[in-house]
């Protein structure tokens, strides 16, 4: 039997993939091997990264959970998630190109890795509230809206919350596509979701796919790019300039810069983007670890 949380709303719930799992990592780990210490038969755990908790049956060969039997973990490794595959678990990761690994965070939503380097902030905060806030500074609700790089999908799980109309997204790698498959905080791409928007997700690289949307086709933009010496062409004066000619009149944009290499080499990144933004069209305001945009000519 699964308990959903008493914080975590239903329409949160309508909002994400259902039945993903199960998904250990290593405190999940601990505590199965403590009920087994213990000669305890149930415990409750999370299966599915806080996203609820369940009951599971716990004996010296395994546990079980949804009337399957599986087998304890030979070795869990901090910082990653396992997911069963094949008859047994594997670390939820794909090296295609690059290591691309999605991590366990103490808040419940992953974040994940692209060769090492973490792609969503989670020191201070929840990645999935992290993009609640983002995504209230575009006003979601009635608007169709521009995810240029899906990552977990977290926007726009919140978008479609919010009651956006519909949401385009587009993510270039198909290894991260992959991983919010496993994903339990990322929203379900086929089909209608929360507040009644629908969510298309194309699996595409946005500087190019961007140049054959419509011109003013959409009323708001997210673009949240990897770091810039990754990415370079997703801060160029050309794409956004792109993003202006896609954006309706007074449309909003939030872009996430972070601070990427200020203390070392006084680069200010978020006063850079402001000023392409602001060329291509835009009126610009910093904003925490990125720039709040809205297009005036």
């Amino acid at each position: 039997m699964i308990r959903t949380p008493p914080s975590l709303p239903s329409t949160l719930l309508n909002a994400v993939s259902e039945q993903i799992g199960p998904l250990l990592t290593l405190q999940v780990h601990q505590v199965l091997l403590a009920a087994r210490a213990e000669v305890i038969s149930t415990v409750e755990c999370s299966l599915d990264l806080k996203r609820s908790t369940t009951t599971v049956g716990v004996d010296a060969s395994g546990w079980t959970w949804n009337g399957r039997h599986f087998p304890f973990l030979d070795a869990c490794k901090d910082r990653t998630i396992y997911h069963w595959a094949g008859g047994s678990f594997q670390p939820a990761a794909r090296f295609t190109t690059s290591l691309i690994k999605l991590v366990p965070t103490e808040w419940g939503p992953p974040t994940f890795e692209i060769d090492g380097i973490k792609m969503l902030p989670t020191a201070q905060v929840s990645p999935y509230a992290d993009a609640e806030r983002k995504v209230g500074l575009i006003q979601p609700r009635g608007k169709a809206i521009l995810d240029t790089c899906g990552g977990l999908g977290y926007f726009a799980a919140w978008c479609l919350r919010g009651q956006a109309l519909r949401v385009d997204s587009y993510e270039k790698n198909p290894d991260v596509i992959w991983l919010r498959s496993l994903n339990p905080w990322s929203p379900d791409h086929a089909g209608s979701q929360a507040g009644g928007g629908v969510l298309t997700l194309t699996n595409g690289d946005i500087v190019e796919r961007i140049a054959t949307l419509p011109d003013a086709s959409v009323d708001a933009a997210l673009h949240d790019p990897p770091r810039f010496g990754i990415a370079g062409e997703l801060y160029s004066q050309a794409f956004y300039g792109q993003l202006a000619r896609v954006l309706k009149h007074r449309g909003r944009l939030f872009h996430y810069t972070g601070t990427p290499n200020k203390l070392t080499s006084r680069r200010d990144l978020p006063s850079e983007v402001a000023t392409r933004l602001q060329r291509a069209g835009f009126a610009t305001e910093l904003n925490g670890d990125g720039v709040v945009a809205v297009k005036v000519r």
